[in-house]
């Protein structure tokens, strides 16, 4: 056994795995999981040729699963405080956990990097090279992946991804129960709703609270660029966006779904994000019977949240008049929440505001504080839509 000894089962596996990484990408075509591990039993029998049959399957299975699955972040993915796993360009992985982020002691060589990247792209039907160096895409367990690498990624390839989380957290976690029965009232009221907040403040985790509240009867139909929405209604229908396949043809935008939703006759719609000129269907759908729809985008307050908006409705429509664009918002877009992450990672409503009736001397669309972060300061002054029967 002094062969076996020479090495740890560990530094063998590392060893092994190292060389079949170099191997396969300098192959000229894509090795099966079969020749993956004939040739992995080769190599470790070379290195270690005194070891038995269950010992030499064992060491196999382990080091094919490092190629083959996740490898080192593994044991990452199974732990479920962990929201966020990041592969930076140094080979460092990053977690985040309970809002704070950290790092780990594992660290990956770029060939490796480059290969879990193909190995997690690959299956989605998606690709990543230096003629498409980024990919955004959503793992079958319902997590968002995004990939990058050189030459966009000067250091070396990054991998993030966000875990799916299938419990749906309640309104109450984002601020108490006073906070929680506004946001219901305006669900149930039919308000129309948008969500802002920065990356990573928990816009779409809100988002789900929220419209979890929504009547189990209700025809909703979501729209998302990568799902992540997961509504307990009886009558709900997913839609997600499709980018352009590698020949560049085959996109199916944010927009193409908003407007064909509305042929689709939904009681709501979510949008799960407006960053485009989708922003104009999302506005025109709130003001054409879609009463109680919901919507989140990046802002750092109520205030630049109707600019953003507003700003995206015009991109969707050179020929629209800013003063057109600021009618529509005023009859469509009720209240904004604002949610933001704080110091110790915790997700928070920090201020619910309602939008004004009318705009100010400037033209400008203003907002009206109801809540301020720890207490109701107003009441709604904006009349409900009603609900359904």
């Amino acid at each position: 056994m002094t062969a076996v000894m020479a090495e740890s089962g560990d530094e063998l596996i590392a060893a092994v795995h190292h060389q079949l990484i170099g191997e396969i990408a300098r192959s000229s075509h894509p090795m099966i999981s079969s020749e993956l591990a004939g040739r992995a039993a080769r190599l470790i029998s070379e290195r270690a040729p005194l070891l038995g049959a269950n010992q030499l399957q064992a060491l196999t299975d382990a080091v094919i699963a490092r190629l083959e699955g996740l490898g080192p972040l593994e044991p990452l993915m199974a732990d479920p405080e962990i929201t966020d796993v990041m592969l930076n360009g140094d080979g460092s992985v990053w977690i985040e956990r309970s809002g704070r982020l950290e790092r780990t002691p594992i660290g990956v060589s770029p060939q490796y990097a480059r290969h879990l990247i193909d190995r997690i792209i690959a299956p989605l039907g998606r690709r990543i090279d230096r003629m498409s160096p980024l990919v955004d895409a959503r793992l079958p367990d319902g997590s968002r992946v995004n990939a990058i690498i050189p030459p966009l990624a000067i250091d070396g390839p990054c991998l993030t991804i966000r875990r799916f989380s299938p419990l749906v957290r309640h309104v109450e976690e984002f601020g108490g129960v006073e906070v929680a029965a506004l946001l219901r009232e305006l669900t149930v009221r039919r308000y129309n709703v948008v969500m802002s907040g920065g990356t990573g403040a928990g816009k779409t985790s809100l988002l789900n609270a929220i419209a979890a509240e929504i009547p189990r009867h209700e025809r909703v139909i979501t729209i998302e660029d990568v799902a992540e929405l997961r509504l307990p209604g009886d009558h709900v229908i997913r839609l997600e966006a499709r980018p352009a396949n590698a020949e560049g043809v085959g996109e199916v935008t944010i927009r193409s779904l908003v407007r064909n939703a509305l042929r689709m006759r939904p009681d709501r719609i979510i949008v799960g994000e407006v960053r485009g000129p989708e922003a104009i269907d999302m506005v025109q759908a709130m003001n054409t019977g879609h009463a109680g729809s919901l919507s989140t985008c990046h802002a750092n307050s109520p205030n630049d949240a109707l600019r953003r908006v507003e700003t995206l409705m015009l991109m969707g429509d050179l020929d629209l008049p800013l003063v057109a664009a600021r009618e529509q918002l005023l009859s469509s877009i009720d209240v904004v929440v604002q949610v933001s992450r704080l110091a110790g990672g915790q997700r928070r409503v920090t201020e619910v505001a309602e939008v004004a009736t009318e705009p100010d001397e400037s033209g400008r669309i203003g907002v009206r504080t109801i809540w301020d972060g720890s207490r109701v300061v107003a009441d709604l002054a904006r009349a409900p839509r009603g609900c359904l029967g």
